[in-house]
C-alpha cells in the first residue's frame, strides 16, 4: 500500500471549490483546508507506487485553479 500526502496551493478563493473535487477522486481519503503556505492538505491511498503517480499527474495536478503541488509519500 502506498500513501502520500499532497500539499496544494491554489488560486486565491478556490480553495473550497478544489477541497470538493478532491474529495470525488477515490484515492483521496481525506481532505483539509490549511493556512499558511499551502492551502489544502489531501491524504491519499493507493495500492501501488505506479498508481500514486498516475493519480498526482492525471488527476490532482489536472484540476483547473491548482497552481501547484508537493507530494510527501509515506512509508507504512
Amino acid at each position: 500500500m502506498e500513501k502520500a500526502y499532497i500539499l496544494v496551493s491554489c488560486e486565491i478563493g478556490t480553495e473550497y471549490e478544489l477541497a470538493s473535487k478532491l474529495e470525488h477522486i477515490d484515492e483521496v481519503k481525506h481532505v483539509m483546508i490549511t493556512y499558511g503556505d499551502f492551502d489544502i492538505v489531501a491524504e491519499a491511498e493507493t495500492d501501488d507506487a505506479a498508481k500514486m503517480d498516475d493519480v498526482i499527474t492525471s488527476k490532482v495536478r489536472k484540476l483547473e485553479k491548482i497552481r501547484s503541488t508537493i507530494t510527501l509519500r509515506v512509508t507504512i
